[in-house]
C-alpha cells in the first residue's frame, strides 16, 4: 500500500487502481469496496463503482465494474443488481453523486488515467432491467477534474465544493493550491481548492457564483450536507491536517459561515459521512484522523442549539472510513462499505461490504408491528391475507428478505 510520501502526493488518493475492472462472483450482495458513491430515493439506496483489494495478475487494487449498479431496498434489506449500458462512465473512486426526483447525477472521479470532469445521468426508477447512462454535454465553464469533493442539492441547483484534482485553467473564483509533493510523483500535478461551482439541473449550465464572508480553507475528502437554504461543510484535509471545522454556505445569499460550537466537538477526520437527518440536526460517522487512525465514533449536530452530542451505538468495534451514508424515511442512516482500517498503511486494506444501521428515531408502529408479525411468523402465518395488500406484499418481502444488515 501507499507510503507516507505516496500518501501526501496523492491527497488521500492511493495509486491508481488496475483500468481493468475487478469482476466479484455472482451473489447476493455487493463486493466489498471503499471510495464507492451510494445515493438513495427515500427508499432505496443506489450502489456505484469503488475500489477492492484482489490479488490477480500482480495488482491488489481494483474498481468494481462500472456497468452495473446494486439496488438495496431499505424496507426489506434485499438487494438487486442492474446492468447498465449507454455512456457509461469510466471505473471510478472518489466520484460526487446525488439522486433528485428518481435521477441519478454523477461528476467528477479519479480512474485509471487520472482524474475527470464529466457529468453523467442515470434514471433510477426505470423498470427495465437494464438502465441507461446519458453523459450530458453541460454548458458554461466546468470545475476542474477533481475527486474527493462535496455537493449539496437546493431547488434546481446542484452546488459542488472543493475537492483534489488538477488545476483549473483561467481565473476561477476561489482558491487551488498544489500539493508541492505532486510535482516529483506525478505527471499531472494536483493541489487542493476551495471552489463553489454550480449546476442548473434544468438547463445543466455551469456558473460560479461571488461568495462572500469567511470561506473554508481548500480541502479534500471532507462531507457536505443539505439543510433548508444551508449546505454544512465538516472536516477533510488540507495539507498535512485533517480537519474538525464546520461551516455553512448560505445558498441564497452565498455568504459563507464559519460555525463555532459550544462544548465538546468530534476531533479532525477525513473520509467521514454527515448525513442530514431532520431540520435541526447532522449526523456524523466515521472517518480518518491526522494520525492516521480509522474512527468508529458517531456524532449528532443540533442545528439550533449549536452543540455536538456523541451518539452512542453498536458499533464501535467497527471503524469506517471512505464509505457512504444515507438517511431513510424511518429515521435511520444506512451506512455501506468502507475500510475498516488504515487504508494507506502496506498490509491489505480491510474494505467492506456489510450494511451497519444506526435508528435516530423510534420506529413506527407499522413498522413494530411488522417486524413483529415477522418474528411470531409461524404463529401467524394462517392469518397473513387478513392484512391489507401493502402490508401483504411488505411482510412476504421482509420474510423472503437475505436482509445483511446486521442491525
Amino acid at each position: 500500500m501507499a507510503d507516507e510520501n505516496e500518501e501526501l502526493q496523492a491527497d488521500e488518493e492511493l495509486p491508481a487502481a488496475a483500468e481493468d475492472s475487478f469482476q466479484p462472483p455472482e451473489n447476493s450482495c455487493p463486493a466489498e469496496r471503499s471510495g464507492h458513491v451510494a445515493v438513495t430515493d427515500g427508499h432505496c439506496m443506489f450502489v456505484w463503482g469503488g475500489y477492492k483489494n484482489a490479488e490477480v495478475r500482480g495488482f491488489y487494487d481494483f474498481y468494481l465494474p462500472k456497468d452495473e449498479i446494486w439496488i438495496y431496498s431499505m424496507e426489506t434489506g434485499r438487494w438487486n443488481k442492474k446492468k447498465t449500458e449507454g455512456d457509461v462512465p469510466p471505473s471510478m473512486s472518489g466520484s460526487c453523486a446525488v439522486c433528485v426526483d428518481k435521477v441519478l447525477y454523477l461528476f467528477g472521479g479519479h480512474h485509471a488515467h487520472g482524474n475527470t470532469n464529466k457529468f453523467y445521468m442515470l434514471h433510477s426508477s426505470s423498470k427495465d432491467k437494464v438502465l441507461q447512462w446519458v453523459r450530458v454535454e453541460c454548458q458554461g465553464v466546468p470545475p476542474s477534474s477533481k475527486d474527493k469533493l462535496g455537493v449539496w442539492v437546493y431547488k434546481n441547483k446542484l452546488i459542488f465544493f472543493g475537492g483534489y484534482g488538477y488545476s483549473p485553467e483561467g481565473k476561477p473564483l476561489g482558491t487551488f493550491e498544489f500539493d508541492e509533493t505532486s510535482f516529483w510523483n506525478s505527471t499531472q500535478p494536483r493541489g487542493w481548492n476551495d471552489h463553489v461551482h454550480v449546476l442548473d439541473s434544468e438547463t445543466f449550465t455551469w456558473s460560479q457564483p461571488i461568495t462572500t464572508g469567511k470561506s473554508p480553507s481548500p480541502r479534500a475528502a471532507h462531507a457536505c450536507a443539505t439543510v433548508g437554504n444551508r449546505g454544512y461543510v465538516f472536516g477533510g484535509r488540507y495539507r498535512d491536517s485533517r480537519m474538525n471545522d464546520l461551516y455553512y454556505l448560505n445558498l441564497d445569499t452565498w455568504e459563507w459561515n464559519e460555525i463555532i460550537t459550544q462544548g465538546l466537538c468530534p476531533v479532525g477526520r477525513s473520509w467521514h459521512s454527515l448525513t442530514p437527518v431532520s431540520s435541526d440536526h447532522l449526523f456524523l460517522f466515521g472517518g480518518f484522523t491526522t494520525d492516521k487512525q480509522p474512527l468508529s465514533d458517531a456524532w449528532i449536530y443540533c442545528i439550533s442549539k449549536n452543540e455536538w452530542k456523541q451518539f452512542e451505538h453498536n458499533y464501535s468495534e467497527k471503524p469506517r472510513l471512505w464509505h457512504t451514508a444515507c438517511a431513510s424515511d424511518e429515521g435511520e442512516v444506512i451506512v455501506f462499505g468502507g475500510c475498516a482500517n488504515n487504508l494507506l498503511a502496506h498490509q491489505k486494506a480491510a474494505h467492506s461490504n456489510e450494511i451497519l444501521v444506526f435508528s435516530l428515531q423510534p420506529k413506527s408502529l407499522v413498522r413494530l408491528c411488522l417486524e413483529a408479525v415477522i418474528c411470531f411468523k409461524e404463529m401467524l402465518a394462517s392469518s397473513w391475507n387478513c392484512l391489507p395488500k401493502h402490508l401483504l406484499h411488505s411482510v412476504n418481502q421482509r420474510f423472503g428478505s437475505n436482509n445483511t444488515s446486521g442491525s
